[in-house]
């Protein structure tokens, strides 16, 4: 117990390292640069714009759904690519083959991308609530709720990802398996456009997945009661939202140790060497 202890304190500490590194990376960097400009010149573009008759702006009205379809993309492809990527270049091999090594390269991991999420939020979150007005409406208890609906939202999905990461063939596959997806629902999931502008049984299929769910959840937590007359049913369901989000997350903590197990008993030296070797020949 000791041991496994003192493995998951290194996994820890190694997603913390891996973190600051990645603060100071200058390819980093410029992707929450680009994350940020692009998400605020297109709020500010349209910030005269009102949503129908919802008499809410633009930015108030999209702010929540852009932070949800962030925290849905980013803890999905994030973990996906590293997996694929540490599978293919041996570390997952490595940390196989220590004592307690794959309890702490799964605390590792769980560190680094929970942590990677927050400037990715940041950057757009703060110099929107600099920017723009009454974009909270419900104070305190909307902050309170955003808050909890990350840390819910991040377990709801994350594990997913890395599922996808393990169950990939290759790290170029991550696109078409998992990329395109997300993609898909986030735009039947009323965070690209409204849900009520797509059919109704992909409105069916969408509820589903957490991804709508945390998109309604945070639109709850920011904007105003009259704003659910943009929901389905003209009403706002953030206790069913999160109880979806903790199925999702439980289901993903029961399914996800038992994927990355059977992955790492699989992985041998000589495929890392084969994938390797095809990873050379696609750069070619």
């Amino acid at each position: 117990m000791n041991a496994t202890r003192h493995a998951i304190g290194l996994g820890a500490r190694r997603g913390w390292t891996e973190f600051v590194q990645s603060l100071r990376s200058p390819q980093d960097q410029g992707f929450y640069l680009f994350i940020g400009v692009v998400t605020l010149a297109v709020l500010w573009a349209n910030r005269d714009n009102e949503v129908g008759d919802t008499g809410l702006l633009y930015p108030s009205f999209a702010l929540p759904s852009i932070l949800g379809g962030l925290l849905a993309f980013g803890v999905v492809i994030g973990p996906a690519y590293s997996l694929a990527m540490e599978r293919e270049d041996g570390t997952l091999l490595r940390h196989k083959a220590l004592p307690h090594g794959m309890p702490g390269y799964v605390t590792g991991q769980l560190t680094l991308q929970s942590l990677t999420l927050v400037p990715t939020l940041l950057v757009v979150l703060v110099p929107s609530l600099l920017l723009f007005d009454d974009l909270m409406q419900r104070g305190a208890t909307g902050w309170a709720v955003t808050v909890g609906l990350i840390a819910v939202g991040l377990f709801a999905v994350l594990p997913w990802g890395m599922v996808l990461g393990s169950i990939v063939p290759s790290v170029q596959k991550v696109g078409t398996w998992g990329m395109l997806p997300v993609l898909t629902l986030l735009g039947i999931s009323g965070i690209v456009v409204p849900i009520q502008a797509v059919w109704g049984w992909v409105q069916a299929v969408a509820q589903v997945f957490p991804v709508y769910w945390i998109g309604h959840v945070l639109r709850w937590a920011f904007l105003p009661e009259a704003a659910a007359a943009g929901e389905l049913g003209d009403v706002w369901r953030p206790g069913l939202g999160l109880l979806v989000l903790v199925a999702w997350a439980v289901a993903g903590c029961l399914v996800a140790p038992r994927v990355l197990r059977r992955m790492a008993r699989r992985q041998s030296g000589s495929q890392v060497q084969a994938a390797r070797e095809a990873a050379l020949q696609w750069v070619r």
